[in-house]
């Protein structure tokens, strides 16, 4: 027992021998919050408190329970298999797999995982002839999966326009089919076993007899149905001090989670539904200097409605929080290599530093510079600009573009977004094109021109629609783009192929969009440091991009990733980028309710991963849609205390801004001369109409009140200086 509790501080020590009771642990960054869990677990079985099969621990991911479980077993000499630890979904199955009759499902039932439950609607839709280009599959699979995951089932959800009134239809429909098949998926997962504790009132009354002991790991994140999950397994009884204990752990100000459904007030509904006299918290951090957690603390604390703690070190305060005023994103491309060098020279290894961006659509300048500096990299958590889905997609119809005899190309997008052509007809077609010695494109020209009988013997309507839609769409597309640039060759194709039109639809689709977007800045960019517009060499840059200079497994290599994807993560040196109104915080959280405290608690997991060091920089011009846009520095830097946080001042050796009325620099902003951010009605870049002028960019703001004015670039009038309380701009 000396051995289990040796090395704990005292928040720690209390936590893990808490009496028989239910308790919220709010466990900050680094605070050993893994320990906690499982010396809790081991402290409970080691005084006979509790044996293994009494205890019932849930988690997020697998990685996470795996470790758990793994600690468990070398505190404990025990067989943890009888042990019930995993997470929501996985326990969730062994629970259905235990009562499969009692569930109503088959012995053998199948999982559906997302993919498969994406092909599962792809088919229903079309046994039903729904037109994918009315309803996107992934859009009703997202229609679905938030509904359970609400816990509603087609019954009891309640929709107030036609479209919704259609997508509940089809949520019944595949209800009844997943029945028949036998099949659930991931988030029936959950409902279903919910269900049947709340159906099953022995079976309900056993396993809670049994789990005398619930133990939730990462508890800011659940949804709610996975609470009202935990509440029917404790019982009421639990909320009177009677039956199981549920020891929660998590961290409201690392609720980061809300657009998968994670309500960071199931925190303070625990707290008053089990009757949470005491909130222990673990504030002594393991992992971070005190500059960078004295910049955290700061910065969270300008969130309201906080459970409230304050991280604490006892390593010292070591290097100040490093800030760097970019002219642009190139600039602040080149200071990231520039010090990534600098560190790998003292020693640091690559794998120990991340560089962390909002979007994901930022990656592609900063892997550009990573590139060309041969620096090895890898992207965490997800895939290089130029490997993912919807940059593949893009360049295959530019492929197209440049030479319509590419087959790969084209088998990548003939029915991408789909027109009805389906696997069988494709086969007909390289057939087709096999037997006359002739590309796929010239069998597609012949086929959409009714000169070969091959497909017709049994191919429908739909399809031979399908095929000469397309071939139509790629000509027309070749002869538009023939004589435009580069950069308007890719807006063209994006607004053209209909890919704009298809992501748009889909749940997760804004990221995809901004990727997209990021390709017309990388057409842009290649013209300006090449002096070509070639479109066949844009395509070539593109592949060795995508082809070379990929970090292999093993190999030393700088990790690039999102902020949601650094959370749990650390890392000796964070560099942080694009901290920039609009971007970090997002200007999609402006619209949304707690959407800029959210994205505080976004940046509050950032800067909490930097053991070390941690870099924040922001550009004051970024490309954006392949124009420039001028930006005002992130709130959240001014958030940060002064004496915890070093400015370095950008070297004016670059211009990026070109207009009718000559090149002018734009404003060096610093923290001393950017006032409060909420007396600006605009922000710097914000396209905006003048009755007389037209259409124009606010490149420069000042003055408040009614001396308050904005400099305008407009497209055909120069830039110009106007009042706001008499321009009357209006916003596009």
């Amino acid at each position: 027992m000396s051995s289990l509790l040796s090395d704990l501080n005292p928040q720690q020590l209390e936590a893990i021998t808490l009496p028989h009771q239910s308790a919220l642990v709010l466990a900050g960054a680094g605070s050993g919050k893994t320990r906690v869990l499982t010396t809790r677990i081991a402290y409970l079985v080691q005084t006979g408190q509790a044996s293994p099969h009494s205890v019932f621990a849930v988690t997020f991911t697998n990685k996470a329970a795996k470790e758990m479980l793994a600690r468990i077993t070398a505190m404990l000499p025990i067989n943890p298999k009888g042990m019930w630890i995993g997470t929501f979904h996985g326990l969730s199955h062994r629970l259905l797999r235990t009562h499969f009759q009692d569930a109503g499902l088959p012995q053998a039932f199948q999982i559906l995982d997302a993919s498969d439950q994406l092909a599962f609607i792809k088919r229903l839709m079309k046994d039903l002839s729904v037109d994918e280009k009315k309803i996107a599959p992934r859009q009703l699979q997202w229609f679905i999966n938030n509904a359970k995951e609400a816990g509603l089932r087609a019954a009891f959800v309640t929709v107030d326009d036609t479209f919704s009134s259609r997508l509940l239809e089809l949520y019944q429909v595949y209800e009844q089919q997943c029945y028949k098949a036998g099949v659930v998926d991931f988030a029936e997962l959950l409902l279903r076993s919910y269900e049947l504790l709340q159906r099953n009132q022995i079976l309900c009354a056993h396993y809670r007899e049994r789990f005398r002991h619930i133990l939730i790991d990462e508890f800011q994140d659940t949804n709610t149905l996975q609470y009202q999950w935990i509440k029917l397994l404790a019982g009421v009884q639990a909320a009177q001090g009677v039956g199981a204990a549920v020891f929660a752990v998590g961290d409201d100000d690392q609720s980061i989670y809300a657009f998968r459904g994670a309500n960071t007030g199931n925190m303070k509904e625990f707290e008053r539904d089990f009757n949470i006299s005491k909130i222990i918290k673990l504030e002594q951090n393991y992992r971070s200097h005190g500059n960078i957690l004295d910049a955290a603390n700061a910065l969270i604390g300008n969130n309201a409605n906080r459970l409230g703690k304050n991280l604490w070190t006892e390593e010292g305060k070591g290097e100040p929080v490093r800030a760097y005023n970019a002219l642009s994103d190139f600039d602040e491309a080149a200071f990231v290599v520039d010090e990534v060098r600098a560190l790998r020279a003292e020693g640091i290894a690559l794998y120990d530093m991340a560089l962390l961006y909002r979007s994901n659509a930022q990656s592609r300048i900063l892997e550009h510079s990573l590139f060309n500096a041969a620096i090895p990299y890898r992207v965490y958590g997800g895939m290089r600009f130029f490997d993912r889905q919807e940059i593949k997609h893009a360049l295959a119809y530019l492929r197209l573009i440049a030479n319509p005899e590419d087959d790969n190309a084209l088998l990548r997008v003939i029915n991408f977004p789909a027109r009805g052509i389906g696997t069988r007809s494709l086969e007909q077609l390289q057939a087709m094109a096999k037997v006359n010695g002739i590309s796929l494109w010239a069998a597609a020209v012949q086929q959409s021109g009714g000169q070969d009988s091959l497909m017709l013997q049994e191919g429908s309507k739909k399809t031979l629609k399908g095929i000469a839609g397309f071939v139509q769409r790629i000509v027309a597309l070749r002869e538009r783009c023939a004589t435009l640039l580069l950069p308007q060759i890719v807006e063209q194709m994006l607004n053209s192929s209909e890919l704009i039109t298809h992501y748009a639809k889909e749940r997760e689709g804004a990221e995809r969009l901004e990727n997209l977007k990021e390709l017309v800045n990388a057409a842009t960019s290649f013209v300006h440091e090449t002096g070509n517009d070639s479109l066949t060499e844009f395509l070539a840059h593109a592949s060795l991009e995508a082809g070379e200079h990929q970090a292999g497994s093993g190999q030393d290599a700088l990790q690039l990733m999102t902020v949601h994807a650094a959370k749990g993560l650390e890392f000796h040196t964070v560099f942080l980028s694009g901290l920039e109104e609009g971007l970090f915080p997002h200007e999609n959280s402006l619209n949304e309710n707690d959407g800029i405290s959210e994205e505080r608690r976004l940046m509050y997991v950032a800067m909490t991963r930097a053991r070390r060091r941690l870099h924040l920089s922001f550009a004051q011009s970024r490309m954006l849609h392949g124009q420039t846009r001028y930006n005002v520095v992130s709130r959240f830097l001014h958030e940060i205390p002064e004496d915890c946080i070093k400015w370095l001042q950008s070297q004016p050796a670059i211009n990026t801004f070109n207009s009718k009325a000559g090149n002018t620099k734009p404003k060096e902003w610093s923290r001393s001369t950017i006032n409060d951010l909420s007396t600006y009605p605009w922000r710097m870049g914000e396209k905006v109409v003048h009755a007389k002028f037209g259409i124009g960019i606010i490149v420069n703001f000042e003055g408040t009140g009614n001396d308050m004015r904005v400099q305008v670039n407009f497209e055909n009038s120069g830039i110009k200086w106007l009042l706001v309380e008499y321009a009357k701009l209006v916003t596009i």
